[in-house]
């Protein structure tokens, strides 16, 4: 048999025994098309968390919420790679306070309840696979309720003292993160980082939500 021939042979059979559909429009044999990954393309958007300017690639709304959650809650970690690069993009130019290029990306951790039943760093695997080099410089101090149904001044007495940092006095920090929504866990970031000493001059997503007004 021809060689392309057993290629495409192999490919047929592991697609009936894995099969795989795109995560943004179920279409069959293929982990993300390439129409779909255009919803993927960076059209910055900015807000502040505090002081701190965030620069987002793409609003969490539609095919791209729907990647992101097929990366997250369905594990499909190849999709990390085309998250990544949206992510990376962002980095490579955002809203710096001061300027400078020499700020160390360092990624929001995952909780430890998240890490288990994941398996994996949602934040650090997503900025890794955009080619950049994030440090572990944040770390998870103390479990959080869960964030689901609560508003934004809920959410931050929730998250408050959940993180820690270490290592970081004297850094240039640019914080990275897969959804910004409420700004709840990016602020709780900026607090552990600058509590360790740590300049914070901006915060990167793949996506951000739209902001609603509290009720």
């Amino acid at each position: 048999m021809p060689q392309p021939a057993v290629r495409t042979a192999l490919a047929q059979a592991l697609s009936i025994v894995f099969p795989t559909w795109c995560a943004g429009c179920d279409r069959p044999d293929i982990a993300l098309c390439e129409d779909c990954l255009t919803h993927l393309r960076p059209v910055p958007l900015t807000r502040a968390v505090g002081d701190v300017p965030v620069r987002s690639a793409v609003a969490f709304d539609g095919v791209a919420a729907r990647i992101l959650r097929a990366f997250k809650e369905d594990g499909r970690t190849p999709l990390a790679r085309p998250l990544g690069q949206a992510l990376a993009a962002v980095v490579a130019e955002p809203p710096r306070a001061g300027g400078g290029t020499d700020a160390v990306v360092v990624p929001v951790p995952s909780s430890r309840a998240a890490l288990r039943r994941r398996g994996y760093p949602i934040a650090e695997l997503l900025a890794r696979r955009g080619g950049l080099q994030p440090q572990r410089l944040l770390l998870p101090a103390r479990a959080a309720a869960d964030q689901r149904g609560l508003h934004r001044a809920e959410r931050l007495r929730n998250l408050a003292g959940t993180m820690r940092a270490r290592q970081v006095r004297g850094l240039r920090v640019i914080v990275v993160d897969d959804v910004v929504t409420t700004g709840a866990t990016l602020g709780e970031a900026v607090r552990a980082l600058r509590a360790a000493g740590a300049t914070v001059v901006a915060a990167a997503t793949v996506a951000a939500t739209p902001r609603r007004a509290p009720p």
